[in-house]
């Protein structure tokens, strides 16, 4: 028979089939014999029906009684159906999302959890990430070795992002600063990676430090040391949790613990303008790709949607409608917004509607930093519960990444984002269990799913 499959997934999806006919088999089986047990227990209760304890039971009596056995008998059938119908579906669904989702490499090094990754915008092509460890390391996406470390933070480096256009990074502190600070990379001849398709079982287990990587699994130690900044952006007064690039890169926005957002001048290290209004700490600032605006999320539960088109005033809109923390807020490609908060849910907003979300994605764990893909405009939601889930802007579920007892996240997932010109790994997740992971996404096939 002609089929595209590869092999591997036409054996399982056999496989599959067979235990589906199996199933089925044995749902034939028990229904029968659920028939005729229902059958003598009618059987039964009419004769009964004549004399119990010397009295004759009423027609609705006996009609009550035969009623309840027989609900019983067919809650049971539906019980049973239902528990192998969902096996079966679950074993599917399990089997599809690995094809579809498949981790190709992690990234070892940091000896505290990590905040933030991110992917340069410009070649060669390498993976950032920002650590609770002080430092922020640069890595080659083949072959999972780190290329430098900048240690020029004396707290907690809580994001990273790079330059539109230059080996650039921009870095956010909790030694209230950020640093924008130069980089040099030469990337290493790729290594043959290991099958990860081999990985296999949904387990869901503990793990304890013990379990978790080393902090030197790669080895960070022996990779070139950047240890100053060129410029240093001092401004605010608390912890500075996100920085991000203007469109162009001559400004850059900081968002900070003193429920302020500064903007900057890139050149000069100035201060242009702070940005006042949130209530309670900040969380997350996000610029759009091709406009001079900027998103910031705050603990109040709001975000706030700054304007700088007009060089002479900048404008503010308030956007409401969660009920706990937002984590972060970002752009999409279009006129959108989607936001994600502690109360478990992400919203997508029209910029020229902001009364009300145009979808809400209701999940069961907080919601973390989210990252939109630029083609197809999928959402990648990273978990408290260890999870990353891809949903549509409609807000359909699309697919959950694997999870298992070798693989994916061990402890709670920080943050996410996409790269969808690499072709080895177009997704990028970081977590509190000091690594990151590279995945390769097959998006016309998860599509097709849908």
């Amino acid at each position: 028979m002609d089929t595209k499959l590869p092999s591997s997934v036409r054996n399982t999806l056999l496989e599959l089939f067979g235990q589906i006919e199996r199933e089925f088999e044995n749902l034939y089986i028990e229904n029968l014999e659920l028939r005729r047990e229902i059958d003598t227990l009618n059987e039964r209760l009419a004769v009964e029906g004549q004399t119990v304890d010397g009295a004759e039971l009423s027609k609705g009596q006996l009609k009550t009684k035969a009623s309840h056995s027989t609900s019983q008998l067919s809650q049971k059938l539906k019980t049973t159906y239902k528990a192998s119908t969902s096996k079966i579906v679950s074993s599917f669904k399990t089997t599809t999302s690995r094809a579809i989702c498949q981790l190709v490499k992690e990234y070892v090094g940091h000896r505290d959890g990590i905040w933030d990754v991110s992917v340069t915008k410009t070649q060669p092509v390498v993976l950032g990430t920002a650590s609770a460890d002080h430092t922020a390391l640069l890595w080659s996406i083949e072959t999972g070795k780190c290329l430098v470390k900048y240690v020029g933070h004396v707290g907690s480096v809580n994001s990273i992002k790079f330059h539109p256009t230059e080996q650039v990074a921009l870095t956010a502190s909790g030694d209230q600063t950020a640093h924008i600070w130069r980089y040099m990379v030469q990337l290493p001849m790729p290594q043959p990676t290991s099958d990860c398709n081999q990985m296999s079982g949904e387990d869901e287990i503990e793990f304890s430090d013990k379990d978790e990587p080393d902090g030197d699994g790669d080895g960070s130690s022996d990779c070139p040391t950047i240890r100053a900044p060129l410029t240093s952006l001092k401004s605010h007064q608390g912890v500075v949790i996100a920085a991000d690039w203007l469109v162009g890169g001559k400004q850059a926005v900081t968002a900070s613990w003193d429920r302020t957002a500064n903007l900057y001048d890139v050149e000069t290290s100035e201060l242009v303008h702070s940005l006042t209004g949130h209530d309670q700490e900040l969380t997350h600032c996000c610029t759009h790709p091709t406009q001079r605006l900027v998103v910031t999320s705050s603990r109040d539960t709001t975000f706030r949607l700054w304007d700088f088109r007009d060089p002479s005033i900048h404008s503010v809109n308030v956007f409401q409608g969660h009920t706990d923390t937002v984590t972060s807020a970002v752009f999409t490609v279009g006129d959108n917004v989607v936001s994600g908060s502690d109360d478990r849910t992400v919203k997508v907003w029209d910029l020229k509607n902001m009364r009300s979300p145009i979808a809400t994605i209701r999940t069961d764990s907080a919601v973390n930093r989210i990252n939109v893909s630029v083609g197809q405009r999928i959402i990648a939601l990273p978990h408290d519960n260890r999870q990353v889930r891809l949903f549509d802007m409609s807000g359909v579920r699309l697919a959950r990444l694997p999870r298992s007892n070798r693989q994916g996240h061990r402890r709670m997932v920080c943050c996410s984002a996409w790269s969808e010109d690499h072709p080895i790994c177009n997704l990028f997740t970081c977590g509190f269990d000091r690594q990151a992971i590279g995945w390769n996404i097959n998006i016309p096939a998860l599509l097709q799913e849908k």
